[in-house]
């Protein structure tokens, strides 16, 4: 399997397929890069060369003590991008992954970028301080820490099960196997990784991040969506970058690279040829 190693020689694992103006996809907490497939099949074969890596703590990659937390893994991803020497790359972040590439270009800038899409993703800022009142309130993040040490396999049966991918509402219909994959991700990351990746997704402030784009930018995000809220996350963040486009899937929910993949690949590839 294919590896970059990064600046405390941590060995980030990617996935490389197809040809063509390079995409690169940051997962969410706590899968990997197998949560990207259906997108990353569906790009390749549209004449993309289209990248996914686990992040460190996370999947194949190395699960390190130290290092989980935005600053680190904005640093990973760009040591993957350095070492594949990627130019005129479009950004793809997911959930967690849309705050680590929000950070890379806060840290590394948009020299190496053409686009930069954010998908149900948690910039700007997700927890509610006095200067972000409508964040989210720090007891939520606290259950879900205080469930990931009690019993972190049925927290991911659960959240799978329930708000992820929205199967909680009157009508959902979201196959066992999707669910099951949500599981068996999830315990392939660290204890600890993904742990500590539950600050760093939620009590990470993006905002000056977001600044910092200069490209043109896809936001798109469910309405419905028990993990982001809609008006914390894409709806604020599309407000906040310059220039930004908005997509909202009505009524979906967080896990739309499952619950909407035909929908998501069609808006993806109609950005990347614009």
């Amino acid at each position: 399997m294919p590896f970059v190693t990064a600046s405390d020689g941590a060995q980030i694992h990617y996935k490389d397929w197809g040809t063509g103006r390079p995409v690169v996809l940051s997962h969410g907490w706590p899968l990997n890069s197998d949560s990207w497939e259906a997108q990353q099949l569906f790009l390749a074969t549209h004449g993309h060369r289209v990248i996914a890596h686990d992040r460190r703590g996370h999947g194949r990659s190395t699960q390190t003590w130290n290092g989980n937390e935005m600053n680190t893994y904005a640093d990973d991803l760009a040591t993957l991008i350095d070492t594949l020497d990627l130019r005129d790359a479009t950004l793809v972040g997911f959930s967690t992954g849309g705050g680590e590439v929000a950070r890379y270009v806060g840290r590394h800038g948009t020299a190496r970028l053409a686009q930069v899409v954010l998908v149900s993703a948690v910039p700007p800022f997700m927890l509610r301080t006095d200067d972000n009142p409508g964040g989210v309130p720090i007891e939520t993040f606290d259950a879900i820490r205080a469930g990931s040490l009690a019993d972190r396999s049925q927290l991911y049966h659960d959240l799978a099960d329930g708000p992820f991918f929205g199967n909680n509402r009157p009508g959902a219909d979201v196959s066992p196997g999707v669910r099951d994959a949500f599981w068996l991700q999830s315990m392939q990351a660290g204890h600890r990784g993904a742990y500590e990746c539950i600050a760093a997704f939620s009590a990470t402030d993006f905002r000056t991040d977001l600044d910092a784009i200069d490209v043109p930018t896809l936001v798109i995000h469910g309405d419905d969506d028990q993990v982001v809220p809609f008006d914390v996350g894409g709806k604020a963040s599309a407000a906040r970058i310059k220039n930004a486009t908005l997509k909202v899937y009505p009524g979906a929910p967080h896990g739309i690279t499952d619950t909407h993949k035909d929908q998501l690949g069609a808006d993806l590839l109609e950005f990347l040829n614009s």
